[in-house]
């Protein structure tokens, strides 16, 4: 097998075949999916085998007392020998991966062959292909939770156990220094424990991960920022716990924990930073500093980590062991978000490459995952480089009928939250020929208040009641993104007409499975609200560019910003990622811009931010690239783009602006005031009750809205493959 080793002495780094563990007992052997490379204890470590032998001695005196003890007792040529076999032989890196059960030793029974793990330690959850994992340091992963995401177990755990050695309290406010990997975790456990978090660091890109997920504020520790949020926050007492999550050799750390602190407030040193404590500040707020020692209690106990001897729970009720598994199930519960911090995915062969390009500073991450390609379809994770792009079922019916001309398209809402009430609702409620019937709401209060707002029959929460109303015509369904699937193919199998807002659905599984109800049912009358083909200045534009004869190039920017904290887009463990909510909209402008369905993917994200560019490839040649940033200006516009072709360019500002250039010059140009923008809702719902009135086609065919689906979804995986995907037609 393989494994990732290093020689301390001379610093080199090497993929090394060695022999595969055994399985002995107490124990499993487990197959890698992915592995987690610390970004700072590794890193640290890399950097410091690097040095000259000075340096060394440097950076570890507590070594080299060891070593001048070692001298005193044996003598120095002993100890000459002793210390220079240990530096020249390659050590392991690694000590968080997830990964499967490939052989169970004998002791253990709560695990079996093919389960998925979560493993830790640094003698045990290596860079290797195989680890020989004890009880201890093992927990199952939870069912659904995705293997990547499971990798974080260790450093998770290490989180964790810093944050009960603070022991929060619901309604405290909390300092968070550094935000590494470490303290991006501190900083999601602290809120999820319902403490406000300040963070510092001097990475500004670093600051705005942190605050996505979860910081009130944060900023660079030099600056006034943090003290002003501070001092807001705690009405000028100061916080109520400090967490060093900091590296380097600063004590700028330590001296900013005691000025920012309340007094008697409580400072956890997590990482491994400089702790010159300066006196005075500490004794006159009489500050409580404390230890967090790696995953928890177990950690350096050779009878709980290798003889598998637990601590009984009524005495220690956290031990490693269960910090790691309340972690994966935090994870798997949506509380805790690790997607985001994946700044790059690395192939297990690339691993002396991607430790040579962090060392460097070419790559710039948060965290680096080692991927083991064989283990991913055992590992639950589907391989790149397809996503397959499923065939539209026949109806095998008549078209629906076409209604009496005055009898109204009674419509029903299945949710009623900003985007229906702001952009659906006011065009359908004024819409001659529109009945609106029922809303349903998880809510009894917001049903009644969509139905006072906008004219409904009735208002309910009974959605089975609606599916049975077979007065009903059409159903839209404007719920959060994680349940549109469902509804749709509740809708469809019940014989209504649906209007589901983008997206579709967030998994391959879930488009299938709203197929499987168009072909059970025979229903396909189904639209997914991709408005911006529906734009007029868009339509107008399109025209006035006129057909293309050769391949075209289209760039679309889209600005969109910052969320809100709060917002429930942030749930990208159960409402999946913000472009896989919403690129479906650029991708479709793409597409009907260009007239095709993309056959190829590929995306790449900035590192610690939601930053993408994503290239689409068409059957002609052409490609689309969608820009999609959220640390723009917003004082910039939202959504531009430039269609390029035969000579010509196609510009579109914000739906406000538009103008086609031929041979050199403006041919056409059109603006509208800003407050006229319109992005197509309109139209869009105009050509839908259109449909559901007259039995004609649904305004966008069924594949069209299938393919762009499916390519919104390829992204994901291109992300996390690092190459393109193709788009593989089952037809």
């Amino acid at each position: 097998m393989k494994q990732v080793v290093q020689n301390y002495k001379s610093g080199e780094l090497a993929v090394l075949d060695v022999p595969v563990p055994g399985c002995k007992p107490g124990g499993v052997l487990v197959r890698s999916a992915y592995s987690l490379i610390s970004t700072g204890t590794e890193l640290m470590k890399v950097s410091e085998a690097g040095m000259s032998m000075l340096g060394k001695a440097r950076s570890r005196p507590d070594q080299v007392a060891k070593v001048m003890q070692s001298v005193a007792t044996n003598g120095l040529p002993a100890t000459y020998r002793k210390v220079m076999g240990k530096l020249d032989s390659y050590t392991p890196l690694g000590y968080s991966l997830c990964g499967v059960v490939e052989q169970v030793g004998t002791g253990i029974d709560d695990v079996k062959v093919g389960d998925l793990v979560a493993c830790a330690g640094n003698e045990h959850a290596l860079h290797a292909e195989l680890n020989w994992v004890p009880k201890n340091l093992y927990a199952r992963v939870p069912d659904g939770l995705a293997p990547r995401h499971a990798a974080f177990g260790t450093v998770g755990s290490i989180a964790m156990q810093g944050v009960r050695q603070g022991e929060p309290q619901l309604g405290e406010v909390a300092l968070v220094i550094g935000l590494g990997l470490i303290g991006q975790l501190v900083v999601q456990l602290l809120a999820a424990s319902g403490v406000r978090v300040v963070g510092a660091d001097p990475d500004p890109v670093r600051c705005e991960l942190a605050e996505r997920l979860g910081a009130a504020a944060c900023g660079d520790p030099a600056s006034a920022a943090v003290e002003t949020a501070v001092a807001e926050l705690t009405d000028g007492h100061g916080v109520d716990q400090v967490y060093l999550a900091a590296g380097g050799g600063s004590n700028q750390p330590v001296e900013l924990a005691a000025r920012l602190s309340r007094d008697r407030g409580r400072v956890v040193d997590i990482g491994k930073c400089r702790l010159d404590l300066p006196w005075n500040a500490y004794y006159e707020k009489e500050l409580d500093v404390r230890f967090s020692r790696s995953y928890g209690p177990g950690r350096y106990d050779p009878e709980y980590e290798l003889e598998g001897r637990d601590y009984p729970i009524g005495y220690i009720r956290w031990t490693e062991r269960r910090n790691l598994a309340c972690f994966l199930d935090l994870l798997s519960r949506g509380s805790v978000d690790v997607e985001p911090l994946v700044s790059h995915i690395a192939d297990f062969d690339d691993a002396v490459e991607t430790y040579q390009r962090l060392k460097d500073g070419e790559l710039k991450a948060v965290a680096v995952l080692f991927r083991y390609p064989e283990q991913h379809e055992e590992a639950g994770e589907a391989q790149a480089p397809a996503v397959t792009v499923p065939e539209v079922p026949r109806s095998g019916r008549a078209p629906a009928p076409a209604r009496p001309a005055k009898a109204p398209v009674r419509l029903a809402f299945v949710g009623a939250g900003n985007y229906a009430t702001s952009m659906l609702l006011p065009h359908l409620a004024q819409r001659e020929g529109v009945a609106l019937s029922t809303v349903v709401t998880t809510t009894a209060l917001s049903a009644a208040n969509a139905k006072r707002k906008f004219g409904f029959a009735e208002a309910t929460t009974d959605l089975d009641a609606v599916l049975g109303d077979k007065s009903i015509d059409a159903v839209f369904v404007v719920t959060r993104h994680s349940s549109h699937a469902e509804l749709t193919r509740r809708a469809l199998l019940a014989g209504k007409a649906v209007f589901v807002e983008k997206p579709l659905a967030l998994t391959e599984d879930e488009l299938a499975g709203v197929l499987a109800a168009v072909e059970e049912s025979g229903n396909d009358r189904l639209q997914v609200g991709f408005n911006r083909r529906f734009a007029p200045l868009l339509q107008e534009a399109g025209k006035r560019f006129g057909v293309r004869t050769g391949p075209a190039s289209l760039r679309y920017l889209v600005n969109a910003g910052r969320l809100q904290h709060g917002s429930w887009y942030l749930q990208q463990g159960t409402e999946g990622s913000r472009f896989a909510g919403e690129g479906g909209h650029f991708i479709d402008t793409a597409s009907w811009l260009l007239q095709a369905d993309p056959v190829s993917v590929y995306a790449v994200a900035a590192g610690g931010n939601e930053d993408l560019q994503v290239v689409l490839r068409y059957p002609d040649g052409s490609t689309a690239t969608i820009s999609y940033v959220t640390t723009g200006s917003p004082g910039f516009p939202k959504e531009t783009l430039d269609l390029v072709a035969d000579g010509k360019v196609l510009r579109l500002d914000d739906f406000v602006r538009a103008a086609v250039y031929d041979a050199g010059r403006k041919r056409w140009v059109s603006s509208r005031l800003p407050k006229a923008r319109d992005k197509g809702q309109s139209a869009e719902l105009a050509a839908f009750v259109r449909a559901v009135r007259t039995g004609g086609p649904m305004p966008v065919p069924l594949e069209s809205l299938v393919a762009t689906t499916a390519a919104t979804l390829a992204v994901q995986a291109a992300l996390v493959g690092g190459a393109p995907v193709t788009l593989a037609r089952t037809r």
